[in-house]
């Protein structure tokens, strides 16, 4: 007996397709229930007919996308940016690249590079920096010292009234 993994969508793909060979399910449902055409349908009730199950999974899994960059130009990109652009976030990494090197890659793509290969950390990543919590106050309503310089406050009282803190309900001296 083989072991096949199925994702979510493929598993109630069997779940409909099963309703619509037994015939408690018209094609037409099952295609809305799929956000599928009737041909697609079609296509995919012939696959689990002939396959059972496994044929509705995808034909595709385990294999490299078809948009994939070579490994020569993922090594070669990398190490330009180690050795030259090594503070350089992805976008700005890219247009280097692109203007001086002439190698041409999207910033999503050279910005996934770059995490995997630890050079640029993302933004969850930065985030994650630990601060001092701040010491709690000793009493509720503590007046908190803004100015501690001393001042004559109230010029009517010329220099024969003591100096005054702003922070403080009393004269200084």
């Amino acid at each position: 007996m083989t072991v096949r993994l199925m994702s979510d969508g493929e598993l109630t793909r069997l779940e409909v397709l099963r309703d619509l060979d037994q015939r408690r399910l018209t094609t037409a449902a099952a295609a809305q229930l799929l956000g599928l055409e009737r041909r697609q349908v079609f296509r995919l009730l012939k696959a689990y007919r002939s396959e059972g199950p496994a044929g509705l999974i995808s034909k595709r899994r385990g294999r490299s996308s078809n948009r994939r960059k070579p490994e020569e130009l993922h090594a070669e990109a990398l190490t330009i940016i180690r050795q030259r652009y090594w503070d350089f976030g992805p976008t700005l990494a890219a247009e280097k690249l692109r203007e001086v090197h002439g190698i041409t890659l999207g910033r999503e793509t050279l910005r996934l590079w770059m995490i995997e290969a630890g050079i640029w950390a993302d933004r969850k990543q930065r985030r994650k920096q630990v601060h001092q919590p701040r010491p709690r106050r000793e009493c509720v309503g503590e007046l908190v010292q803004v100015d501690g310089s001393e001042h004559w406050w109230f010029e009517d009282a010329g220099h024969s009234a003591p100096c005054w803190c702003l922070s403080t309900t009393r004269p200084v001296g």
